[in-house]
């Protein structure tokens, strides 16, 4: 499926820096290579669709509020990246990424307790510690009065 996505890329118009095939070596062959495509569009399937191998879209942008836009301008949200010495600007752009989970100067390093999912066709939910039994129950609220009390007639 990775390799399919590579040939996606090239047929799409965008050009192949590095990598795009399969890595020889233990595992017979079963690995691809970190690939990484530019001349990149949003539009692209290698921009838009969830390729789960290591294939790199790289897309220019002009400034944060493009960046922001493009990131967000796709039907999944599993996990993002941002990469950035300015810490105002980290907190900012990751509460307005549409992403289940995100690392800010970081690989996707998880620590197994913290909650794992994703955001719009990404998946619902989450998994990872206590998180995980929420996946498994329907939480309802039942408030119950403890004392009589007068409730305001509505409208009059």
């Amino acid at each position: 499926k990775v390799l399919s996505y590579i040939d996606i890329g090239r047929s799409e118009g965008a050009t192949l820096a590095v990598g795009g095939g399969k890595v020889d070596g233990p595992g017979g062959g079963c690995y691809v290579g970190p690939t990484l495509f530019t001349n990149v569009t949003n539009g692209m399937r290698i921009a838009q669709e969830e390729i789960f191998g290591p294939v790199l879209s790289a897309i220019p942008f002009n400034d944060e509020a493009e960046a922001l836009a493009l990131a967000n301008d796709t039907q999944y949200g599993l996990t993002g990246y941002l990469w950035t010495s300015d810490v105002t600007r980290a907190f900012r752009f990751t509460d307005a990424l549409d992403a289940g989970m995100i690392w800010v100067n970081s690989e996707n390093v998880r620590h197994l307790p913290t909650p794992f999912g994703g955001v719009k066709n990404s998946g619902i939910g989450r998994d990872g510690g206590d998180h995980s039994f929420d996946f498994y129950m329907e939480t309802k609220n039942i408030a119950f009065a403890t004392t009589a009390h007068a409730i305001q007639k509505l409208g009059g």
